[in-house]
């Protein structure tokens, strides 16, 4: 198997997954979608018959960029408030010309796919000889190309366990919910803290826990500095050679190794929320809510917020691939629950105290779930991953984009699918991770992160954006304060990821992305150029200018994605063949379906 495939293996130094990239820095320094920004609005008081209850309730503002630029093709990292966008009026354009552009970007996909199944076709021996295709199961006739690391990891780890102790977690809660609502959360902490002890053995469960025990112990300084310090240099230790020789040594099978260290750097990123939210916010972090702050000991309120620490990043249906929450958005959600069990008993009592004119409305401040909606929610998972195993049948994507030799040899419209190919099987592929869990986590009775609706226009949460970008200014203190902002953020997820080469590639290309946007649109929003562009254009002028320049922005966009999918040979054989080779016969057509993809994905946007 090739490991150096996607995010999670790329070499024996850098096993973290991809997921943080995704669901974290998605929002760290995007450039184009729907942003969400997560805000906690003030307490709502709730009367009920002479007493008040303070409810905490988020509130998801959403923000629309209309600059959404490639549809179908491509990530799409949005930015926030980071990102100025020029006010120009968007309008929809006539019937016949968005037809040509939805018609132009299907075929252009389909074909672009035809052609590069066509290539795998024709070398499948040689690809055979090289990967070892195995042996096809879903379509009759095909092999199928095993060298995603990530999904085959996944995979192999659903069907023999964690699909099991998912479904495990789902029973128990159901349980505890209706038999022990007082002690739920216990409950399943309880239950997740075996599995993972479970599934990562006792040295495994020591690690992580004394991840826990040193961010919680430097979370007391009350010092975001000294938590950001603690949280990179264990971070670092995830790196080192010898004591990645020792992990590897307490197991008998490589996989267990990487689940320990997937689980550990996912763990390490909720540490991070917490103590960061301890630091800003210590009576919502951590601290007994029946207890005054004279009243309370400080052994009772460490043991507390420990417990509350484990209970987070022990959360079964999150816990080894994410996606990840907040510390913030999950502990408001659980003390909902917990409200609302309580209201239910005020209900109850309500029914023998009539005759005291007591009057309770109560409202449900968490989602309801149906069977049907579980039941759809299970066929959609089952439909994406179908999906995912169609295009590793259909098209040797990965172990393609693994050889210089077969993407030199790559045909102009093959080399355009794989490209395709490889965003639209990440986007899937995450469909199927995140969806599954979703599920459960709704079951639960809490609200999950929003998958994302197709690749361009990929949500993001901005609860962990806030933790660098924000604190450090942001757009707010001027144009050095915000490079700083945005480099460290990037700095941050190629640190995450292990720091190679290829990932500073990555991280450079994308911060020179995110500081040409912001120059065009204070360009095109400075006094003297947007009057002249309002008058002598007219709105619809505006978006199919709008959507040009967003087809030239996604080109960059899909090599800098590039040189982080399949490393710097990827992106330096797509740059040559492209941009350098075929800058009149690749690149000017390349631009114009871009164009088209934008429109699409504008219009998708308005409505």
């Amino acid at each position: 198997m090739n490991h150096k495939n996607l995010a999670f293996t790329i070499d024996s130094n850098s096993t973290i997954s991809f997921i943080s990239w995704v669901f974290w820095m998605l929002h760290y320094i995007g450039l184009y979608g729907r942003s969400a920004l997560i805000t906690q609005s003030s307490d709502i008081l709730k009367t009920f018959n002479g007493f008040r209850k303070r409810v905490n309730v988020v509130l998801f503002t959403y923000s629309k960029q209309p600059h959404v630029a490639y549809h179908h093709a491509t990530f799409f990292l949005s930015q926030g408030s980071a990102f100025m966008t020029p006010q120009w009026e968007l309008v929809s354009l006539p019937r016949w010309e968005m037809t040509a552009y939805w018609i132009l970007s299907f075929s252009s996909h389909l074909y672009s796919f035809y052609q590069l199944h066509r290539f795998s076709e024709e070398h499948e021996v040689s690809l055979d000889r090289e990967v070892q295709l195995e042996r096809g199961f879903l379509i009759w006739g095909f092999k199928k190309d095993p060298t995603d690391f990530e999904w085959s990891f996944w995979n192999e780890w659903a069907w023999q366990s964690l699909l099991w102790s998912l479904i495990g977690h789902a029973v128990l809660s159901i349980f505890a919910d209706n038999f022990l609502p007082q002690f739920r959360l216990a409950v399943i902490t309880v239950y997740g803290f075996l599995s993972a002890g479970w599934l990562l053995g006792v040295r495994g469960l020591t690690v992580l826990m004394l991840h826990l025990s040193i961010s919680l112990v430097v979370a007391q300084l009350r010092s975001p500095v000294l938590s950001w310090f603690c949280s990179l240099l264990l971070l670092s230790t995830l790196n080192v050679p010898a004591l990645q020789d020792l992990q590897r040594g307490w197991y008998t099978s490589e996989d267990h190794y990487y689940l320990l260290l997937f689980s550990t750097a996912v763990c390490s990123l909720r540490c991070i929320s917490f103590s960061l939210e301890l630091c800003w916010h210590p009576l919502q972090a951590g601290r007994p809510n029946h207890c005054s702050h004279l009243e309370e000991k400080r052994l009772e309120t460490l043991i507390f917020q420990f417990y509350k620490l484990t209970a987070y990043c022990f959360y079964h249906p999150l816990f080894y691939n994410g996606p990840i929450v907040t510390y913030r958005d999950f502990s408001e959600q659980v003390e909902e629950n917990e409200i609302h069990k309580r209201l239910q008993a005020l209900c109850f009592i309500q029914m023998y105290c009539e005759c005291l004119s007591l009057s309770l409305q109560i409202e449900r401040p968490v989602y309801k779930v149906s069977v049907v909606y579980v039941l759809s929610g299970i066929l959609r998972v089952c439909v994406w991953w179908c999906l995912a195993e169609f295009m590793i049948h259909f098209m040797y994507m990965h172990a393609i984009q693994s050889s210089e030799t077969y993407l030199e040899m790559l045909p102009p419209w093959a080399l355009g699918g794989l490209a395709l190919a490889l965003v639209q099987f990440f986007y899937i592929k995450y469909l199927v991770l995140f969806g599954a869990v979703s599920l459960l986590v709704r079951l639960d009775g809490l609200e999950p992160p929003k998958l994302p609706r197709c690749v361009s226009i990929m949500y993001s949460f901005t609860g962990m954006w806030r933790y660098i970008y924000v604190p450090l200014g942001g757009s707010r203190h001027g144009v050095f304060r915000k490079l700083i902002s945005t480099a460290l953020a990037f700095g941050f997820v190629c640190f995450w990821h292990g720091c190679h080469d290829y990932l500073q590639y990555w991280a450079v290309l994308n911060w020179v992305g995110v500081l040409v946007e912001n120059s065009l649109a204070l360009l095109f929003s400075s006094r003297p150029l947007h009057p002249i562009i309002v008058r002598f254009l007219s709105p619809r002028m505006q978006r199919r200018g709008l959507a040009l320049i967003s087809a030239l922005s996604t080109a960059f966009l899909i090599l800098s994605n590039l040189f982080f999918l399949g490393g710097i040979h990827v992106g330096r054989i797509f740059w040559k063949r492209v941009f350098v080779k075929g800058w009149s016969s690749v690149a000017i057509p390349m631009v114009a379906f871009l164009y088209c993809f934008a429109q699409v994905g504008i219009e998708w946007d308005m409505r």
